[in-house]
């Protein structure tokens, strides 16, 4: 059922518009409603996994040595490929990522997928030029992260803010304008008025739904249940599908300096969890890829 329940003329009145401008608001609905159901479409072909390290560490630079969590992501990614996927490796501090500015906090419709505030082209960062679009054909995403200061890492957390734009955002109703606060606004209520959770699409879109999850936290000492936990909380409000033994984190000791710490996070303690984690994210995408993504239900008004 895709009619609203209120007339032109009512909804003109409501929002305070005219024709024109209402004309924006349902275009957008009816192509939000078409992405929707291309999202709800069988897959085929080989399982896409996207490995997301939010590491800084980096052999070649002022650390001298290569990241942990990175190592065992990509020992993770390698058996995802022993298990037919194809996979690909983002390590964050290569990418240029700018920082969210929060425009959904004003009204939902104030955030725009892809974001506005650096627009697509020249303008734009690599979370809009390249990596949304990675996101979107991926059917799997492994995020990897040091614990820092009992946290995720301040790329980690970087890049999940940027991903806001994909957990519900929409095209913006004036172009030219993005940040038009009242028009947006308005956007918002016609939304508000017009949602139907029975009808995929017809309010804010969830881009995340569907995808599968998997998390990989490493550290010296205490801190990785809360990164994980923060990850999990996040992720799973964005849709996305947390399967059994989904995480994994491979910790060393306080007792030890720090360098010791890769000989007991990588070595043959945690390489198991490693092939279990793969193994379980890439059944979890078999699974749901035979599914309607968007019989998850959610409030479309909301984000």
């Amino acid at each position: 059922m895709n009619e609203l329940r209120h007339s032109d003329k009512e909804l003109m009145k409501l929002l305070k518009v005219d024709s024109r401008t209402l004309g924006l608001f349902k275009k957008i609905r009816a192509d939000t409603m078409k992405e929707a159901q291309a999202m709800a479409k069988r897959k085929n072909g080989r399982i896409k996994v996207l490995g997301i390290s939010g590491s800084a560490r980096d052999e070649f630079d002022t650390a001298q040595e290569a990241s942990n969590s990175e190592e065992l992501l990509k020992r993770c990614l390698g058996h995802c490929r022993e298990l037919g996927a194809q996979t690909e490796l983002i390590p964050l501090r290569k990418y240029d990522i700018r920082y969210c500015k929060a425009c959904y906090s004003t009204t939902n419709t104030q955030c725009h997928f892809p974001c506005t505030c650096y627009p697509k082209g020249p303008q734009g960062d690599d979370m809009t030029n390249k990596l949304y679009g990675k996101l979107c054909d991926a059917d799997v995403v492994l995020f990897a992260t040091p614990v820092n200061n009992f946290k995720i890492s301040t790329l980690m957390a970087t890049f999940i803010d940027r991903c806001i734009s994909m957990d519900g955002s929409l095209k913006p109703a004036n172009p030219r304008a993005p940040k038009d606060r009242e028009l947006n606004i308005r956007h918002m209520k016609f939304i508000e008025l017009t949602a139907d959770n029975e009808v995929p699409g017809s309010g804010l879109l969830r881009r995340f739904l569907g995808k599968v999850a998997g998390i990989i936290v490493t550290g010296h000492e205490e801190g990785a249940t809360m990164a994980i936990s923060n990850l999990f909380m996040t992720l799973n409000h964005f849709g996305m599908m947390f399967p059994p033994f989904n995480n994994m984190y491979a910790m060393a000791s306080v007792c030890n300096s720090t360098d010791k710490d890769k000989p007991l996070v990588l070595g043959p303690c945690y390489e198991e969890d490693v092939k279990l984690l793969a193994e379980n994210v890439m059944t979890a995408a078999k699974i749901v890829r035979h599914r309607d993504c968007t019989e998850w239900k959610y409030d479309y008004k909301s984000n």
